[in-house]
């Protein structure tokens, strides 16, 4: 007798399978050989959890972080001179007013070259560990605790691959904010990374990698176990149907308007980090402490929060329509849905 869909998925990982795709109709069955998911045009398969699952997960992280970062750039040039030099840069309008009259459109893009480059490594990571820390959790978990306390396993696996994008990304976050925010300092990242470890050292490369951790793993955790949730709830809430009966452009739809609710909380919950990050990176031997009393409880939470809430939203918005884009384009299903009710237990 031909093994049962069950026995075939146990035998590659205990994970439950709504943590990677939605439920399966009930007509269709997967072959006993692999543990393959069908795409929605089935067209092409990739096996989960294979090498090529992992790779296609890097790449879409890739495409996901590193344009989207990069054509927000002149928001972030704007956010960044509102959070070091507030008398100057009082608010968004402003800013923008300011920084054209000084600095002509070229200034608004700024150091968009380490923006590229470093979170498009930061994207690789941060995605593709995701999807293999959120099964080597659950596997740990087993199947019914990695239903019961899902949410907690999206938060670890998050969690633990931001710590490892992060140190891919701080060096350039180092050399972007410099070159955003002191004019002169250097054109961008071809000269920008060699002068910074001339003067500072390779040390002043992660000088901020603390609060940048502060900033990243709060956000990364919220992005990624908001958006699961959010999803999960808009598949039963919002459009009452499985998500196996939606079409390709409602998928993606969901992934886009669940990532944007997501990027908004995100905002909120990493700013004051980001504040930090922006201050210690400019302000030479200054410490976390030096940055609280400069600018404040209320301005590390305030200052510059409605820019960063409409450049947050959008980019997460956009990332995980691009990165769910591109799994559909391999043949993998979108992320999130709703999840099965646990089997009862056995007699």
């Amino acid at each position: 007798m031909a093994p049962s869909y069950s026995e075939t998925l146990g035998r590659h990982s205990l994970i439950p399978s709504f943590l990677y795709s939605c439920p399966s109709p009930p007509q269709k069955k997967i072959e006993a050989s692999s543990f393959a998911v069908p795409s929605p045009s089935e067209k092409r398969r990739i096996e989960m959890f294979s090498p090529a699952f992992y790779g296609a997960c890097t790449i879409g992280g890739i495409l996901s972080c590193g344009p989207t970062h990069t054509a927000v750039t002149p928001l972030d040039v704007v956010k960044c001179n509102i959070q070091i030099d507030p008398v100057k840069y009082k608010n968004t309008s402003t800013g923008f007013g300011v920084m054209f009259k000084e600095q002509g459109l070229r200034g608004f893009y700024r150091g968009w070259a380490p923006t590229l480059v470093g979170y498009g490594a930061q994207g690789a990571f941060k995605y593709g560990l995701y999807e293999y820390f959120k099964k080597y959790y659950s596997d740990i978990a087993g199947p019914e605790y990695a239903t019961k306390y899902k949410t907690l396993i999206y938060l670890a696996g998050s969690a633990s691959s931001e710590l490892i994008a992060d140190v891919a990304l701080c060096p350039f976050e180092a050399v972007k904010v410099r070159v955003q925010t002191q004019p002169g300092f250097a054109r961008g990242l071809a000269d920008g990374l060699p002068k910074l470890v001339r003067t500072e050292g390779v040390s002043g490369l992660y000088k901020g990698i603390m609060p940048l951790w502060g900033r990243q793993v709060p956000y990364t955790m919220m992005k990624f176990a908001s958006f699961e949730n959010i999803v999960e709830m808009i598949y039963k809430h919002v459009i009452s149907k499985p998500k196996y009966e939606c079409s390709n452009s409602q998928q993606l739809g969901v992934s886009i308007v669940g990532g944007y609710m997501a990027g908004i909380l995100c905002a909120v919950v990493s700013h004051p980090a980001d504040n930090l990050v922006s201050f210690l990176n400019n302000s030479k031997g200054a410490s976390v402490a030096d940055a609280v009393k400069k600018l404040g409880l209320w301005g590390m939470f305030t200052r510059g929060l409605p820019l960063r809430i409409l450049m947050v939203g959008t980019l997460t918005g956009a990332q995980w329509g691009i990165y769910d884009s591109f799994k559909v384009f391999v043949g993998l299903p979108t992320t999130g849905g709703v999840a099965p009710a646990l089997p009862p237990p056995a007699a």
